[in-house]
């Protein structure tokens, strides 16, 4: 199973940064009897770790070499790709870049790499044979796209940063086969790669007769692409460490360690320390 994560845009919300936005340090993990700090995208990693991903692909911009820096040929037990996307077009385009390496008959997750989100394990309730969406209930969400599902779960329409929608459901990560990815990439070449969002080319794919579901087995959702989303993803991460050590985290677990500047905790790929 493949995970792809679309990996070429500028940030430009967050930024100044000295590196990529996916590489913004996020909290901390223990490794090999240690501590380091954690970049944001390996949340997304590790999550499609757990639901069942074993070939990673990155879809990354020409001057975002960093990540390649970061993460090298792989993670955990999964291998890792990359593809280049020569500007930055929307995440339709970034997500079909990856198409010809995904067989037919294997399964894809799609995720974005600045959130964060819970539970850790929820890409496990996504089937493998049709698209299907991970859905989180959040607060505000005409700043997403928002789901519309009827009772049993099917995908009826996605509102895309719709003030005032209908659903405070919106999607976190997506799964399909190959074969619906390759179908949605002959979409939208048929539509003149009109389509920035995915959730418009959705809305085609279901008035052409396709079908989605949506699983509400998401819980917290954040999107770290703000400098209050980072605030955010730490309180929530702070939160979910309590819930399961029944201890309040020291303070090197929701930062960057005093004196470590940002660039340096860049270079520091996984498993290691700058």
């Amino acid at each position: 199973m493949w995970g792809l994560i679309p990996a070429a845009g500028r940030g430009s919300r967050i930024q100044p940064l000295a590196f990529s936005k996916e590489l913004l340090p996020v909290g901390s993990r223990r490794e090999d009897g240690g501590e380091r700090p954690c970049a944001v995208s390996e949340y997304l990693v590790e999550r499609m770790l757990r639901g069942g991903a074993d070939k990673i692909c990155f879809v990354i911009g020409p001057g975002k070499s960093d990540i390649i820096d970061y993460y090298g040929g792989g993670y955990g037990a999964a291998s890792i790709a990359y593809v280049v996307q020569p500007r930055p077009a929307g995440l339709c385009d970034a997500v079909f870049r990856a198409a010809p390496f995904i067989a037919p008959d294997e399964p894809v997750i799609v995720g974005l790499p600045d959130t964060v989100w819970f539970p850790a394990d929820a890409l496990a309730a996504l089937p493998d044979d049709r698209l299907s969406f991970l859905l989180f209930p959040v607060e505000r969400p005409e700043l997403f796209d928002s789901v519309v599902t009827d009772d049993d779960g099917a995908v009826r329409e996605v509102l895309v940063k719709q003030q005032d929608p209908p659903s405070r459901w919106i999607w976190g990560a997506f799964k399909m086969p190959g074969h619906v990815l390759h179908t949605l990439r002959d979409l939208w070449q048929a539509r003149q790669g009109r389509d920035e969002y995915f959730g418009t080319l959705v809305n085609a794919w279901l008035a052409e007769g396709g079908s989605a579901v949506g699983v509400k087995a998401g819980e917290r959702y954040v999107d770290v692409g703000t400098l209050n989303g980072w605030r955010a993803a730490l309180q929530v991460l702070d939160s979910a460490r309590v819930e399961t050590t029944g201890r309040a985290p020291r303070e090197a677990e929701l930062g960057r360690p005093a004196g470590v500047p940002f660039a340096a905790l860049a270079d520091a790929g996984p498993g290691r320390t700058p």
